[in-house]
C-alpha cells in the first residue's frame, strides 16, 4: 500500500547523477526522491509585487523589477572582465552587473527587449545595481516553475552550491520529482481525519508547500504538513504507552506500611505542600492499578521533589521492594544521597550510594548487600546500570533530569527485574506544555507548583558594568550577616571572539576585592580534577569559604541553605533556563535570597527580553514558555541530543494548537479502536507496523 517510487534512489532523478546523489546524502541525509520532497523551503520571497527602481533601497533583501534594457556593454580587462547592462523603467535606471557566464549573458541579454529581474540591491558610487540577477522573459511563461508568486527558499551547504544544488538547484530537483510523482504520492492520514479538520490531501500539500498557488494556499499546506509531523509522534509515543500497560503488569503496592506512615508522622520535620500531597496521591494510585507506573514529576527547584521520591521509595519498600535513584552526575547523586540520609536521620530503611569513584572493596559489599536484600535504597550514578549490580527485588527507580540519560541506558535499568519496576522521572527544569507533550508525550505528568511554606520569593536585580561597585558593597554587606555567596562566569578563560568577563579575570578581580585572610573563596569550574572539585565545594558547604567563584558547573549538585546571593556574570549569555536553575541555588534557606544579574551595556533584543523576564517573574514554567519561543525546543532539557524533537516545519513555540489538536485525535482514535483493526484506521496500522520494523516514516509515502 506504501510502496512506491518514490523509494528511488536520489541518484536517479533526472538532474542528479551519482556525484551529486553522494553529496545530497553527506551534506543534507537524503536518500531518496521522498527524503528530497521532505526538504521543505524554510522562507518564502514575494514574487508578486514589482519595484519601481526609484522604491529601491539598499536594506530591501530582494526585489523585482519589471524593465527594459536600454544598454549592454563588456567593461574590464582579463579577471576583472565583466558585462554592464542598463534596465530602465519609467523611473529610472539600474545596472546589472555579470562577472561569470559573460558568454551565456551576451547571447541571451538582448538591449532593447523587456525582463523581469529578481535580485538583490547595492550601492556603489551612488549607483544602484543588481549582482548576477534572474532574468525572465515578460510576460512570463506559464510552466510549473515559473509564474511562480511565492518562491520557495531552501537550506543548501558551500558544497552543494559548487555542484549548482543552491536553492535554485534544488528547486528545480523538487519540481522534477513533483512532475514525474506527484500522482504516485499516497495518502498517510485517513480521510475522516482530513475532513474534519478540513486539511488538504498530501500530494496537494506538498505541490503547495513547494510551488504555492498562493499565501491561502501555502497556509493550508503547512498546516496539514505540520499536524502530519505531530500527529504521528503523538501515535508513536500514545500507541507505545498503551502496549506497554497491556503487555507489562506492574508490581502492586497495596499497603502503605509502618515506614511510610512513620516516616511522615514522627520524623518529616515539615508539612507537606498541596502539590506535594496530589502528587503522591497519584502515585499511589499508579502503584495499585497492576501496571507499570510511568510518570514524569516537574518542580521547580526547591519544590520539594526529593521528599516525593523519598516517600514513593519508602512505599516500595513497605511492599517489599528496593527502590534505586539515578542521578546525571556524581555531585548529584551525592547530594540526593545526602538529603535522603538526612531526611530519614538514620532510622527506617538502609540506604547506599554508587558511584565512579565507589573503591573496589566497598563495591563488593554492596553487590553483596543489595542481592541479600539488606540495602533497601540505592542511590547512584550511571554505575547502577552495570550488569554486575543485582537487586534482590527491584519494585521502583526514580531518574532524575531523565534527558540526560540515553535511551538504552534508562532500559538497562528497567530490566532489573522480571517485572519492570515501576518509573518515576523528575526534573527541575520546568517544561513548557508543549514540550512536555511531545518530549514526554508517553508518560503521565504531575506538577509540584507551589514552593514549601517559609521560603520567600529571591529578589532579582538586573545591574550594568558601571555598577559593579554597587554590586560588590551588597556583597561585602551579605558577607557582614554571615551569608555566602556565589558568582558564575560562562567562561573560563579569555576567547577571542567573545569579549566576557571571565573566570580567571574574575578571580583576580575578586581577590582584589575581597582579601584574604578576612575573606576566603572556593574556586570550581569544569576543567579541574573531581578530587579539587569535591575539595572546594566541601569548603563552601562547611562554610570555611563566604565566596564561591564557578563557572556553570555549579548548576546543579550544590545546596548550601546559608548561600543567599547568586552573582551572574555576562547574564545576557545564557539562557533563560539556565539562569533560571542558577537562581535556583540560592533561597533554600529561611532567609531573604538575592540573584544579580550582571550585564555589558550593550544587549540584544533577546537578551534585555531575557533579563527582564528574570527580573520580573520566579515562576519557572512561565520563564520556560518564554524560553521555547526565544531558542525552540532544540536546546531546551537537551531535547536535540534525546532524536524526538527533529522536526521539519512543525514549531512547538507556534504551533500549540495544533499539537493539541493532534494529541487529542489520537486519543480519540485509540479510545474507539486501541488496536487499530477497524478497516478506517488501516493506514495507522500499516503506519506502527512499519515503524516497529524499523522503515522510517520519510520513506512511507
Amino acid at each position: 500500500m506504501f510502496a512506491s517510487s518514490l523509494d528511488t534512489a536520489i541518484e536517479f532523478l533526472k538532474g542528479v547523477g551519482p556525484k551529486r546523489a553522494e553529496l545530497l546524502q553527506k551534506e543534507l541525509g537524503i536518500f531518496t526522491c521522498e527524503n528530497l520532497l521532505g526538504h521543505f523551503p524554510f522562507r518564502y520571497i514575494d514574487r508578486t509585487r514589482f519595484y519601481k527602481i526609484n522604491e529601491l533601497d539598499p536594506d530591501l533583501p530582494y526585489v523585482q523589477i519589471l524593465g527594459r534594457v536600454t544598454s549592454k556593454e563588456l567593461v574590464g580587462e582579463k579577471h576583472k572582465r565583466r558585462i554592464v547592462a542598463r534596465l530602465t523603467d519609467d523611473t529610472g535606471s539600474i545596472d546589472l552587473v555579470w562577472f561569470q557566464s559573460l558568454k551565456w549573458v551576451d547571447e541571451n541579454v538582448m538591449k532593447g527587449k523587456v525582463y523581469i529581474v529578481f535580485g538583490k540591491p547595492a550601492v556603489f558610487n551612488g549607483t544602484y545595481s543588481i549582482s548576477h540577477p534572474e532574468l525572465e522573459n515578460y510576460p512570463r511563461p506559464a510552466t510549473v516553475t515559473g509564474n511562480l508568486t511565492l518562491q520557495p527558499v531552501y537550506h543548501s551547504t558551500d558544497k552543494l552550491k559548487k555542484s549548482f544544488l543552491d536553492s535554485k538547484g534544488i528547486q528545480k530537483l523538487q519540481a522534477a520529482i513533483l512532475g514525474q510523482f506527484l500522482r504516485e504520492i499516497r495518502e498517510t492520514i485517513p480521510l475522516y481525519i482530513l475532513e474534519k479538520y478540513k486539511m488538504p490531501v498530501r500530494s496537494e500539500a506538498l505541490l503547495n508547500i513547494h510551488f504555492p498557488k498562493n499565501p491561502s494556499a501555502l497556509k493550508h499546506a503547512e498546516r496539514r504538513l505540520k499536524f502530519e509531523e505531530l500527529f504521528f509522534i503523538q501515535l508513536q509515543m500514545l500507541h507505545n504507552k498503551q502496549q506497554r500497560e497491556l503487555r507489562f503488569k506492574g508490581h502492586l503496592f497495596g499497603v502503605v506500611g509502618d515506614r511510610l506512615n512513620s516516616f511522615y508522622k514522627d520524623i518529616l520535620p515539615f508539612e507537606l505542600t498541596d502539590a506535594q500531597k496530589r502528587v503522591i496521591k497519584e502515585i499511589r494510585v499508579d502503584t495499585q492499578r497492576g501496571i507499570q507506573m510511568n510518570r514524569l514529576v516537574q518542580g521547580d527547584v526547591g519544590s520539594g521533589k526529593t521528599v516525593v521520591a523519598l516517600m514513593s521509595m519508602l512505599l516500595a519498600n513497605d511492599n517489599g521492594y528496593q527502590a534505586c535513584m539515578m542521578a546525571p552526575t556524581e555531585i548529584l547523586a551525592r547530594q540526593h544521597y545526602e538529603s535522603l540520609t538526612a531526611l530519614l536521620k538514620g532510622r527506617l530503611v538502609n540506604v547506599a550510594i554508587l558511584t565512579g569513584s565507589t573503591t573496589k572493596k566497598q563495591r563488593t559489599q554492596l553487590h553483596e548487600k543489595l542481592e541479600s536484600g539488606e540495602i533497601d535504597i540505592l542511590v547512584g550514578t550511571h554505575a547502577l546500570i552495570e550488569d554486575r549490580v543485582v537487586f534482590k527485588n527491584l519494585g521502583l527507580v526514580v531518574i532524575d533530569e531523565q534527558h540526560r540519560f540515553g535511551v538504552e541506558q534508562r532500559a538497562r535499568l528497567w530490566r532489573k527485574n522480571i517485572i519492570p519496576p515501576h518509573i518515576l522521572v523528575m526534573t527541575a527544569t520546568p517544561i513548557p506544555r508543549t514540550l512536555a507533550m511531545t518530549l514526554y508525550g508517553d508518560l503521565d505528568v504531575s506538577l509540584i507548583d507551589e514552593l514549601p511554606a517559609g521560603r520567600k520569593p529571591i529578589e532579582t536585580k538586573h545591574l550594568y558594568e558601571g555598577q559593579r561597585l554597587r554590586m560588590f558593597g551588597f556583597m561585602k554587606e551579605e558577607i557582614a550577616k554571615g551569608r555566602q555567596i556565589y558568582v558564575v562566569y560562562p567562561l573560563i578563560k579569555e576567547s577571542e571572539k567573545l569579549d566576557l568577563l571571565h573566570l580567571e579575570a574574575g578571580i583576580e578581580q575578586m581577590s582584589y576585592q575581597f582579601p584574604r585572610p578576612q575573606y576566603q573563596i572556593s574556586i570550581v569550574h569544569g576543567k579541574m580534577s573531581n578530587t579539587d572539585k569535591q575539595f572546594e565545594m566541601q569548603q563552601f558547604i562547611d562554610g570555611k569559604s563566604q565566596i564561591m567563584v564557578a563557572t556553570t558547573v555549579i548548576e546543579v549538585g550544590v545546596n548550601v541553605p546559608n548561600a543567599s546571593v547568586m552573582v551572574i556574570e555576562n547574564a545576557e549569555r545564557f539562557g533563560l533556563s539556565q539562569l533560571h536553575q542558577l537562581r535556583g541555588r540560592v533561597g533554600r534557606g529561611a532567609e531573604q535570597s538575592f540573584c544579580i544579574l550582571m550585564s555589558g551595556n550593550k544587549l540584544s533584543k533577546e537578551g534585555k527580553l531575557r533579563l527582564e523576564t528574570m527580573v520580573r517573574t520566579n515562576n519557572g514554567f512561565e520563564i520556560s514558555e518564554i524560553d521555547l519561543q526565544l531558542r525552540g525546543p532544540g536546546d531546551i532539557s537537551g531535547t536535540q541530543q534525546s532524536g524526538v524533537l527533529e522536526l521539519k516545519l512543525a514549531d512547538l513555540a507556534k504551533d500549540q494548537l495544533i499539537l493539541q489538536e493532534a494529541r487529542n485525535t489520537v486519543i480519540e482514535i485509540l479510545g474507539e479502536d486501541p488496536r487499530l483493526e477497524l478497516p478506517k484506521n488501516s493506514l495507522l496500522k500499516t503506519y506502527l507496523s512499519k515503524k516497529s520494523r524499523g522503515i522510517a516514516f520519510d520513506k512511507i509515502s
